[in-house]
């Protein structure tokens, strides 16, 4: 086994290619011990060259209506009025920090992708 840090892309290309190869390893064998040093290196690579932002807030609350099959209507019993909706939706409203606690609560949007800048 030759580990060696990830440092440049082709590094990077290089440690995913092994990966791939030692996908389905055995466990408590040294190609398994590789897989996961590897794959704990590719993460750290991938955390520091290719961070993944917070979607923006109200696109965070679509897509959770999305996933549990909800209309953006019901969001207004959520909410407690239509106009607080739609003066979010179309920018005119920032999430409060109520608003965001009830977003949290009741569809469990998760606080990162609520508080993320506009």
């Amino acid at each position: 086994m030759n580990i060696n840090p990830i440092k440049t892309e082709q590094d990077y290309d290089n440690a995913l290619k092994r990966i791939n190869e030692l996908w389905g390893s055995k466990e408590d064998t040294p190609e398994c011990d590789e897989f996961e040093i590897l794959f704990t290196l590719v993460e750290a690579y991938e955390r520091d060259h290719y961070p993944i932002t917070p979607p923006h807030p109200i696109e965070a609350i679509k897509f959770r209506l999305d996933q549990l099959g909800m209309k953006e209507s019901e969001l207004n019993k959520i909410l407690g009025n239509r106009s607080r909706k739609s003066e979010l939706f179309n920018g005119k409203r920032k999430l409060t920090l109520s608003t965001i606690r009830i977003l949290h609560q009741k569809l469990n949007i998760p606080l990162e992708s609520l508080i993320s800048p506009y």
